[in-house]
C-alpha cells in the first residue's frame, strides 16, 4: 500500500491560494487553460494508480479509530482481485489537527495532487469550506464524520455522507423527550457549524412534538473550563432540569466534571448526550471508573450497526492491525472502513462502464502574470459527475451495515441504540430508526414488518442521576429567586369568587381557594405572587388579561376565567374546576287560575284518541255480547245507549252489565288496565299543575333574543359580549353592559321600554349567585346553549398545568372542592329554571303502546267472532235449493244474501243452536225413512 505523507514546504502558495478563493481575486491577465483539447491527458486504458484523498485529525478520538481502519481498508481492496483489477488504490493522507484553518490549507494541498475522490473530513466546518472547491473541481467527496445536517442540501451536490446525519439523532432525542413526557429542554452545544446546525435540527424536531429549547448554552470551541462552569451556574438557575449535550468526543467530558463538581449529577436531572459521548467511551478497551463515575445515570445514543459476521470479522481483526497504534475503536472505524470500499467499488464500475481518468483546467481560474497563487495546480476531474452518480447507485453490504444512499445523498435506514451509564458499565435499553421510532426490538428485525406493526414506542427502564427510577419530572422552580407570578382579576361583581384581601395573600375568593388546594397536593414548593389586574372600578376584560399570560408577562392567572377556543389557542388551561355554560335570564310572571285547567294534563291529540278507543271498545264488546248476552239486547236505540253508557262507565269502573262471551270478557281486561294507567297519570298531572306554581315569560330561551329587538344585558368584561355578537350575530346596539348585581336587578325590573333589558345573558355560576338573592322573582329560562368551565391559564406548554391538572381532579374526587364551593357560594332555595306548562302535558307518544296493545286485542276478537259467525251460517244455510227458473238479477240476490247473513247475526246464539239440532234430527230421520222404504217388497 503506497500512502504518501504530505509535506508543508509549499504553504506559502496554498495560502494565497485559498485567500484567492475566499475573497474571490480573479486574475484578468491570459487564461490558463484554453480547453481540454490542449491539457487534457486522457488514457483509453485503466490506470494503474489511483489517487484517493483522505483528510481528518489524526490526533483526535475519531481520527485515531478512523486511521488504522481506513488504511486496512486500502489493503484488502489492493488485494481482491474481484475489485479494480490491474489498478491499485494510492492514499494521500492529510492532517487538518484539529484546526479549521489549517484542515482548509491542508485540503487545497490535497485537491493539487489530482485525487478523483477525497474521504474526509470529520469536521463539518472544514466541509463547508471544501465543499465549494469540490463542487467545482468535480471531486467526490466521502465523509465519514461530518454530521451537520445542512451538509445534505443541494448546495453541495458532490458531499456524499457516509455516516449518520445528525438530522435524524435529533429526532431520536425528541422522540425520547416526548416519550418521557418532557416539554421544554436546555440545550449545550460548542458554537460551530456542527452545534449551531445539529441544535437547530433538535429545536425543529421538538417542535413537532410541542416540545422547545427553552435555553441554548453555547460556549465556543476550544474554551476553558471557568467558562464551561459559569455557563453552567447559569442554567442551573434556570427551570428545565432536561439537557441535551451536544458537543466533540475530544473535549466533551469536561462539560460533566464540571456539572459533577457543581452537584448537578444528583435526582431530577436528566442529561442526554449525542453520538459523542459512546464514541469516546468506545475509544477505550475498558471502562475507566473515575470516568463512569462523572457520568452515572447519562442517557445517550450511539450509531447503530447491525451484529452481522462481517462486522466480527473485522473487530476480531482489530487488535492484530499493524497500523493501529492505540486500542481506540468506535462506530467511526466502521464508516471510514465502508467509505474507502464504497470508492473503490464506484470507480470499478466507473472504469466498466466506460469512465476515464483524466483532468483538464478551468477556464474560469485566472492569475495575474508573476502570481504565486499558481492555480493552474487545481484541476478539474471530468469524470467527477459520472463518478458521483455512481457513487450514489453504489449498494453493498459492509462492515456497518447496508451502504445505499437516498435522494439526499444519505444512508437508508439510520438507526441508532440509546444507551444508559450505570455503574461500571453501559447498557442498552432500547433503539431509535426512523422506521420504527422507539424500540426494544433492533431496526433490521423490524424492516421487513408492517410500519404499524413495527411501532411498540417503548424502552426499557432508566437509571436515572442518583440512581432513581422513577422518570424526572424535567423541571424546577428556578433558583433565582423569582417566584412564579400570578395574575388574578380585580372584580367589581360577583366577590365571592376572587376579589382583593387585606390580608395575605392578597387576594380572597373560591378560585383561590381552590387554587390553593391544588397547589397543596404537588410534591413540591411553589413560591407565588398574587397580582393585581384592574382599577377596582370596572371588571377587567378577560381576554386581554389572558394574552397578557401569552406574551410572558405573567407566568399564570388566576379567577373565574373561562375556557373558551380562542383562549386556548394561546395559553396552555388546566382541568375545569368549575362547570360553566351561558344561560338566559328575566323577568317572570305567576300565571293566573284557568276554570279550563281539567283539561291541560292531556293534550288535544292525546283527548281525541282516548274518546274514540272509548266509543270504539264499547262499540266491540257489543258486537261480541249481542248474540249471546240478553242486556246488550233490544231495540236499536237501547242498544245505542247501552254502548255509550258501557264505554264511558269504564272509566270510573262503574259498568252494570256483565260480559258472558270468552272474547268480551278478554277484551274488557286489557281495556280496564288500560283505563287505569289513564286515570293514574291524569290524575298526577292534573295535581302538579293545580299545585306547582306555574310561571311565564315571553321570553323563552335564546332563539327568542336572537329574533326579537329588544336588549340585552351581559357581563362586564364577559366572553358573553364577544360570542352573541359574533356567533349569535345580534346587534352590538342591542347589547348593554352591566356591572354588577345590583344592575342587572335593576335593568331586569325597568324591561327594555323602560332604558332596562329584556334578559341576561350570563354564565351559570353567576347567574346561581344572583338568583339566590332576587326572591325568585328571575328565573332562567331555555337550555344552556354552550357548554364550557372555568380553568387557571398558564404559559404555552407549562409543565405546571399538567400537575395541577391531575390536583384537581384529585381534588374533585376527594369531595374537597365541593366543599370549597360551599363555603363561598349558596345555591337558591326556589327552582332557577321556568317551569313550562307544556311540560306537564301528557301526549300520545307516552301511551300509543297501550293502545296499540288494545287495538291488536279487539281486532283478534273480532276476528274469531266473525269466523265463527261465518262457519255458523254456512251449517244453518242449505246447500241445494229447488231448481226454478232464475228471472231475478244478480245484484238483487247479493242483497238478499247480505239481508240474511244480518238477520242471521242479529239472531240469538241459543236460538240459532236450536234449529241446527232439530234440523239436524230431522234430516237423521228422513234418512231412516228412506232406507225403510227401500228395504220393504214391492
Amino acid at each position: 500500500m503506497k500512502v504518501f505523507w504530505i509535506r508543508s514546504g509549499h504553504w506559502v502558495r496554498t495560502i494565497a491560494l485559498i485567500f484567492a478563493l475566499f475573497f474571490e481575486i480573479w486574475m484578468p491577465l491570459g487564461v490558463i487553460g484554453i480547453g481540454v483539447s490542449q491539457n487534457t491527458n486522457v488514457s483509453s486504458l485503466n490506470p494503474r494508480v489511483l489517487k484517493v484523498g483522505v483528510l481528518f485529525t489524526l490526533d483526535s478520538v475519531i481520527g485515531r479509530s478512523a486511521q488504522p481502519a481506513i488504511l486496512a481498508a486500502v489493503d484488502d481492496v489492493n488485494a481482491d482481485n474481484s475489485v479494480l483489477p490491474g489498478t491499485k488504490l494510492k492514499l494521500i493522507l492529510h492532517d487538518t489537527n484539529c484546526s479549521g484553518f489549517l484542515g482548509t490549507v491542508e485540503a487545497m494541498q490535497m485537491m493539487e495532487d489530482e485525487v478523483v475522490a477525497a474521504i474526509g473530513p470529520q469536521s463539518s466546518g472544514i466541509a463547508h469550506v471544501i465543499s465549494h472547491v469540490i463542487n467545482e473541481l468535480h471531486i467526490p467527496l466521502l465523509s465519514f464524520g461530518a454530521t451537520d445536517p445542512t451538509l445534505s442540501a443541494l448546495q453541495y451536490p458532490y458531499f456524499v455522507r457516509t455516516t449518520q446525519s445528525d438530522h435524524f439523532q435529533m429526532n431520536a432525542i425528541a422522540d425520547m423527550v416526548d416519550y418521557f413526557g418532557w416539554r421544554e429542554v436546555i440545550a449545550i452545544f460548542v458554537d460551530d457549524d456542527n452545534g449551531r446546525s445539529g441544535i437547530s435540527a433538535l429545536s425543529d424536531a421538538l417542535a413537532k412534538k410541542r416540545a422547545r429549547i427553552s435555553y441554548k448554552a453555547a460556549f465556543s470551541p476550544g474554551s476553558p473550563n471557568s467558562v464551561i462552569s459559569e455557563l453552567l451556574v447559569s442554567i442551573n438557575l434556570m427551570e428545565s432540569r432536561v439537557y441535551i449535550v451536544h458537543v466533540n468526543p475530544d473535549t466533551g467530558l469536561s462539560v460533566f466534571s464540571l456539572a459533577k463538581k457543581l452537584q448537578m449529577m444528583s435526582s431530577g436531572y436528566v442529561w442526554i448526550a449525542t453520538d459523542w459521548l459512546p464514541s469516546f467511551l468506545d475509544s477505550f478497551e475498558t471502562n475507566i471508573p473515575d470516568i463512569m463515575n462523572q457520568l452515572q445515570g447519562v442517557v445517550a445514543l450511539r450509531h447503530h450497526t447491525p451484529d452481522s459476521d462481517l462486522k466480527k470479522i473485522f473487530v476480531s481483526k482489530w487488535k492484530g492491525l499493524k497500523y493501529k497504534k492505540s486500542s481506540s475503536f468506535n462506530s467511526y472505524a466502521l464508516y471510514a472502513y465502508d467509505s474507502v470500499w464504497l470508492a473503490a467499488r464506484a470507480l470499478d464500475t466507473f472504469l466498466k462502464e466506460g469512465g476515464h481518468i483524466y483532468f483538464s483546467t478551468d477556464p474560469k481560474l485566472r492569475e495575474n502574470n508573476g502570481s504565486i497563487l499558481h492555480l493552474k495546480s487545481l484541476r478539474v476531474f471530468n469524470g467527477g459527475e459520472q463518478l458521483l452518480q455512481t457513487i450514489k447507485r453504489t449498494n453493498f453490504t459492509g462492515v456497518s451495515g447496508r451502504i445505499q444512499f437516498g435522494d439526499d445523498r444519505n444512508l437508508i435506514h439510520p438507526a441508532y441504540d440509546i444507551l444508559n451509564i450505570g455503574g461500571t458499565g453501559i447498557r442498552r435499553i432500547g433503539y431509535w430508526s426512523n422506521y420504527s421510532g422507539l424500540s426494544t426490538i433492533a431496526p433490521e428485525n423490524l424492516y421487513t414488518k408492517p410500519l404499524n406493526a413495527s411501532r411498540n414506542n417503548h424502552l426499557y427502564s432508566v437509571i436515572w442521576p442518583g440512581e432513581v427510577t422513577s422518570v424526572p419530572r424535567g423541571w424546577v422552580f428556578p433558583h433565582n429567586g423569582k417566584p412564579l407570578q400570578i395574575v388574578v382579576p380585580n372584580r367589581v361583581s360577583y366577590k365571592a369568587f376572587v376579589s382583593k384581601d387585606k390580608n395575605p395573600p392578597g387576594v380572597k375568593g373560591y378560585c383561590i381557594d381552590v387554587f390553593e388546594a391544588a397547589l397543596n397536593l404537588l410534591p413540591y414548593p411553589v413560591p407565588r405572587t398574587y397580582i393585581l389586574y384592574g382599577d377596582g372600578k370596572d371588571t377587567p376584560e378577560y381576554s386581554n388579561l389572558v394574552y397578557e399570560v401569552s406574551q410572558n408577562k405573567y407566568d399564570a392567572a388566576v379567577g373565574d376565567i373561562t375556557i373558551v377556543t380562542n383562549r386556548t389557542k394561546i395559553v396552555d388551561f388546566t382541568q375545569p374546576f368549575m362547570e360553566s355554560g351561558l344561560v338566559v335570564v328575566t323577568v317572570v310572571n305567576e300565571e293566573k287560575s284557568s276554570p279550563w285547567a281539567f283539561l291541560r294534563p292531556f293534550t288535544v291529540q292525546m283527548w281525541a284518541v282516548t274518546a274514540i278507543f272509548f266509543i270504539f271498545v264499547g262499540a266491540v264488546v257489543w258486537i261480541l255480547e249481542h248474540r249471546t248476552n240478553e242486556e246488550f239486547r233490544g231495540p236499536p236505540r237501547q242498544q245505542l245507549i247501552t254502548i255509550f253508557w258501557f264505554s264511558f262507565s269504564t272509566m270510573f269502573f262503574s259498568h252494570k252489565e256483565n260480559t258472558v262471551s270468552t272474547l268480551g270478557r278478554l277484551v274488557l281486561i286489557i281495556w280496564l288496565f288500560v283505563v287505569l294507567i289513564i286515570n293514574s297519570s291524569y290524575t298526577a298531572s292534573l295535581t302538579s299543575i293545580l299545585t306547582v306554581q306555574q310561571l311565564t315569560s315571553k321570553i323563552e330561551g335564546i332563539d327568542s333574543l336572537i329574533s326579537g329587538t329588544d336588549a340585552i344585558g351581559v357581563q362586564e368584561g364577559s366572553f358573553a359580549l364577544n360570542y352573541l355578537i359574533n356567533e349569535l350575530s345580534i346587534a352590538a346596539s342591542r347589547i348593554i353592559k352591566l356591572k354588577n348585581q345590583e344592575e342587572y336587578a335593576d335593568a331586569l325590573r325597568r324591561g327594555p321600554g323602560n332604558g332596562g333589558v329584556a334578559a341576561i345573558v350570563d354564565e351559570l355560576p353567576y347567574v346561581e349567585l344572583f338568583l339566590a338573592g332576587t326572591n325568585c322573582i328571575f328565573r332562567t329560562v331555555g337550555q344552556e346553549f354552550t357548554k364550557s368551565g372555568w380553568g387557571f391559564a398558564f404559559q404555552r406548554d407549562s409543565p405546571l398545568a399538567v400537575d395541577l391538572s391531575t390536583a384537581i381532579l384529585q381534588l374533585s374526587e376527594n369531595g374537597d372542592l365541593q366543599k370549597i364551593h360551599d363555603k363561598w357560594l349558596s345555591r337558591t332555595e326556589c327552582s332557577m329554571s321556568l317551569n313550562q306548562v307544556d311540560v306537564n302535558q301528557l301526549s300520545l307518544s307516552s301511551f300509543w303502546g297501550l293502545f296499540l296493545i288494545c287495538g291488536i286485542a279487539c281486532f283478534i276478537a273480532l276476528s274469531i267472532f266473525f269466523f265463527r259467525v261465518l262457519f255458523q251460517y254456512r251449517r244453518f244455510t242449505p246447500e241445494t235449493q229447488p231448481e226454478v227458473e232464475d228471472i231475478e238479477p244478480v245484484r238483487t240476490r247479493r242483497l238478499s244474501r247480505t239481508t240474511s247473513f244480518m238477520h242471521f247475526v242479529d239472531k240469538k246464539e241459543a236460538e240459532i243452536k236450536g234449529k241446527l239440532k232439530r234440523k239436524v234430527s230431522e234430516n237423521k230421520q228422513a234418512s231412516q225413512s228412506s232406507e225403510a222404504h227401500l228395504d220393504s217388497p214391492p
